[in-house]
């Protein structure tokens, strides 16, 4: 039976036995009735001249008043005062004492449910006075249907044994007016001194920068050494000066610099800048800040930001989660609608991806650009994606400072005993339209008239503050114009500065390493290892435990892996985990993620190996010694956007490291598209970040279809510009091997993106002997070892999986005037490479660029481009909006004539 449920007089024996049952045994019972029963013993207990034995003939009012307790607990959130600027919609049933069967005479009435608050026995009045001040005054919450009791117990016990508050002392109260100061005083300043210009300002909800502070010092407080941050643009600037100290003067330069120091970087507008900064808390601790760049896709930033945290805390901090945090900072309109805050939700607790909790902060306008919420969302909520994880949500009105504070202190306790995510919903407004020029009266006229009489939140605290006598509004008035003074000379030390400075990101991580320039890949580094080093690391990830019982088909993957040792015959999966072996044997971290990355999706890695009749799995690759790096390989959620922003963000805080996305299909990598466009190729140029991840997208035309032939090369490609990134189709086992190593060994980070294979996996002539890993390096162009070079008359450049089909033709034609080279590294373009065969082939009169793609895609485009001076022409597929035929048939008669195409010339019979 529900204790919830209204009792009425024909179950009152049927509750007296239950309680004689509670009293001889607590755990005969459920645990509601016991908690229900507890209350009485602890009245009785404590309450002696209130308690009173359990008086049957009036328990139907104790339950109903029990049922109100859940109520308030329950919807207690949809009845706050939480909105600042206008009235909340209303919601029924209320929660008036009529809904739960109690009367108006009732409210003098002493009920022992009042235990079940903290309270102990208590009037009724007393008891929804409790209620009210705890669940419907400056902040909501929404916690009832999180599944675990012990983690709801604690919040109910925290929240309603402090009716959700504080009482601050009067020091403590002039340290929140400082912050809200700074807030206002910073975005007045602006507005003043750089009319019209946008700033995206925190107007309205300036009682954030307060809130941050106490979310630093109480985290610092519990143990938290660093905080990695991400927000859109609104409010970013006033956080920077504000939180991370960024100084005031550069920031004023940014409203009217003309130039950069260096020529490397183009920059950004000064609302999608980042910062790093080490802050020193009022308890004399040091706290590292870092505030990632951020494009204006909003909410991009927020998986990134989870990746570089997760990264951190494995390499910094030694798995220990309370050490350091991600604070995401969302707008309402972008966390209600955004698919990769969704994605990057589902990430919270996987093992792959767990963070330990991140501290979720809504800028709630009440407005998407010109749209109002009603328009912009179905749910109840901009925060209700919080519901897919079970975390808790707590609505709090941006006017009362206290009660912010309150909430973000409790928030990160509660982070930091669970390691879960929290959401604090801050119901606010913006003083202007979407930017300082935007009108926004055009679209809402009534919440804007409302918003120009409103106070900002550091006057509303002003006026308390004189109320309580701890600061007349002399003194604080005083106090705004100092800081308004103070900012006045920051500007004229803005006046003085030449050039503006993209600070580098991550700058201590990244000190030793070169920028980018062309040099650096005129040849690849010597990256063998010696055959002796090959043999002994594919003996160890070739060992399985003798006692673990695994599947009899592994046993035959390890036996047929050993015999290519034995054969001297590496095929392509051997060649990337001994690349794996030999780097975290070296101390370099590797990390492989992607759906079914463990196994591979064309069943060929097979990193991960599962015992039988268990769910554990053996990981050969962690096994290589004692003192060996990180080997990490993890099947992703199914997810690109996320999935990739996260490994991006990881990357970056691994410079060392060896860090991998793998798309299932390289074509599913255009669902990470603001990903790839807005950091992998253009973060360095904007913000000067560096970062060595490495894409891995499955290429090749194979009579699949349209949706698993193409990974897009020409996207990449044309986003390919002055050394951003790194494009590689390798084609031997031996060149993917030094590839991934030249990745770490090289002395500079750019992202690598590696168009891998699919039938080249197991085809029979894609192989290399062990000596061909034991020395050399990455080769750019693969030459034609067969042609005699006086005897050429033609030379075909060409990629990836094609490669393979020219050379069989090529031999079963008997064609010996043709000479068919391989370009492994499309950008940067080897030109050094491309000289020298062209020099070696001086007597070829045609030079042909030749693809599986349709002329319109692939590398073509990029070649004609900036190869097209020497001659080149191109034997492809047909122009097609399309990537590839649906249908087998029609694929090889497409290929045949590409092959024909690319031979046939009269002068060239054989």
């Amino acid at each position: 039976m529900d204790k919830f449920s209204s009792v009425g007089n024909q179950e009152l024996e049927a509750i007296e036995d239950l309680y004689q049952s509670y009293l001889e045994n607590p755990e005969s019972v459920d645990k509601s009735w016991q908690q229900f029963f507890a209350g009485f013993e602890l009245a009785q207990k404590h309450y002696p001249e209130k308690a009173s034995p359990v008086k049957l003939d009036n328990i139907d009012k104790e339950f109903a008043i029990l049922n109100l307790i859940h109520g308030y607990r329950q919807r207690g959130h949809l009845f706050t005062k939480t909105n600042p600027v206008r009235a909340r919609r209303t919601y029924s049933p209320t929660l008036d004492i009529v809904n739960f069967g109690l009367e108006q005479k009732d409210l003098e009435t002493t009920f022992q449910a009042g235990n079940e608050i903290g309270i102990g026995p208590a009037k009724l009045k007393d008891i929804v006075a409790h209620l009210e001040a705890t669940y419907c005054r400056s902040v909501g919450v929404e916690y009832v249907y999180m599944r675990h009791p012990e983690v709801v117990q604690w919040l109910r016990q925290r929240m309603e044994s402090t009716q959700n508050s504080e009482t601050y002392s009067d020091e403590k109260r002039k340290h929140f007016f400082y912050h809200l100061k700074l807030a206002v005083g910073f975005e007045n300043f602006i507005h003043k001194k750089f009319v019209g210009q946008k700033r995206f300002s925190l107007e309205g909800a300036e009682a954030i920068i307060p809130a941050l502070d106490a979310v630093i010092e109480k985290g610092a407080e519990l143990g938290m050494e660093e905080f990695i941050m991400g927000m859109a643009h609104r409010g970013r600037l006033n956080i920077l000066a504000n939180i991370l100290e960024k100084p005031y003067q550069n920031i004023f330069k940014e409203f009217y610099g003309k130039e950069y120091e260096d020529d490397i970087t183009q920059g950004d507008v000064k609302y999608h800048l980042g910062y790093e900064n080490e802050v020193v808390t009022d308890f004399n601790k040091k706290v590292k800040l870092k505030l990632l760049p951020n494009p204006s896709h909003l909410e991009t930033v927020a998986p990134i930001v989870e990746g570089m945290v997760r990264s951190q805390i494995e390499s910094q901090y030694e798995r220990n989660y309370d050490k350091a945090a991600a604070i995401v900072i969302h707008g309402d309109a972008a966390i209600a609608t955004q698919g990769v805050v969704y994605e990057t939700t589902q990430m919270s607790q996987l093992p792959g991806y767990k963070t330990g909790g991140t501290i979720h902060l809504v800028i709630n306008n009440q407005v998407g650009f010109t749209t109002p919420y009603t328009e912009a969302r179905s749910s109840t909520y901009c925060t209700d994606v919080a519901k897919v994880t079970r975390s808790p949500v707590f609505h709090v009105n941006g006017d009362d400072v206290e009660a912010l504070i309150w909430t973000v202190k409790l928030a990160m306790e509660f982070r930091q005993k669970f390691h879960s995510d929290v959401f604090i919903d801050i119901l606010c407004y913006r003083k202007y339209g979407h930017n300082e020029g935007d009108e926004p009266r055009f679209t809402q006229p009534m919440l804007y008239k409302a918003i120009a009489k409103h106070k900002n939140p550091r006057d509303i605290y002003a006026d308390k503050l004189n109320v309580l006598g701890i600061m007349t509004l002399e003194e604080s008035r005083q106090e705004v114009k100092k800081f308004d003074q103070f900012l006045e000379g920051k500007y004229t030390e803005s006046e003085k500065i030449d050039k503006l400075q993209i600070r580098k990101f991550l700058l201590n991580e990244y000190k030793d390493f070169d920028m980018p320039n062309k040099a650096s890949f005129n040849e690849s580094p010597e990256t063998g290892v010696g055959e002796e080093t090959v043999r002994s690391i594919a003996e160890k990830i070739n060992t399985l435990p003798p006692e673990l019982p695994f599947f009899k088909k592994v046993n035959r993957i390890i036996s047929d892996r050993k015999m290519m040792i034995h054969d001297d015959r590496l095929d392509w999966a051997m060649a990337e985990l001994l690349a794996y072996g030999t780097l975290v044997a070296e101390g370099h971290p590797v990390r492989l993620s992607g759906q079914d990355s463990e196994r591979g999706t064309f069943a060929h890695r097979h990193a991960a190996f599962t015992v039988e009749g268990t769910e554990m799995k053996y990981f050969p690759l962690k096994h290589i010694s004692e003192d060996q790096a990180r080997f990490k390989v993890y099947n992703s959620l199914l997810s690109e956007y996320a999935v990739l922003g996260f490994e991006y963000g990881y990357s970056m805080a691994q410079p060392n490291g060896l860090t991998i996305w793998e798309a299932q299909f390289g074509d599913f990598h255009n669902v990470a598209q603001v990903v790839i466009d807005q950091y992998i190729t253009s973060a360095f140029e904007k913000w000067g970040l560096m970062n060595g991840l490495v894409l891995y997208l499955p290429h090749g035309y194979e009579g699949q279809g349209p949706e698993h032939s193409s990974a897009r090369i020409e996207r990449f490609l044309e986003l390919a510009a002055n050394n951003n990134i790194q494009v590689a189709i390798p084609t031997t086992p031996a060149n993917m091997f030094h590839l991934l190593r030249r990745q770490v060994k090289m002395n500079m980070r750019l992202p690598l993106v590696i168009f891998t294979p699919k039938s080249l996996l197991r085809h029979p002539q894609v192989q290399s002997k062990v000596e061909d890993l034991a020395s050399g390096g990455f080769k750019e162009i693969i030459d034609d070892k067969t042609a005699k070079a006086s005897a050429v008359k033609k030379v075909i450049f060409t990629s990836g999986r094609l490669y393979y089909d020219l050379e069989k033709y090529k031999v079963e034609n008997g064609i010996t005037n043709v000479a068919v080279v391989r370009m492994e590294q499309i950008f940067p373009i080897p030109n050094k490479q491309i000289n020298e065969i062209l020099k070696k082939y001086n007597k070829s009169s045609e030079l042909i660029w030749a693809q599986d793609e349709p002329e319109n895609m692939g590398a073509w485009p990029f070649i004609h481009r900036k190869l097209g001076c020497l001659g080149f022409k191109v034997v492809s597929r047909p122009e097609s909006a399309s990537p590839a035929a649906g249908l087998m048939e029609k694929h090889k008669q497409s290929l045949d004539l590409i092959l024909h195409t690319a031979f046939k010339q009269k002068e060239l019979a054989v």
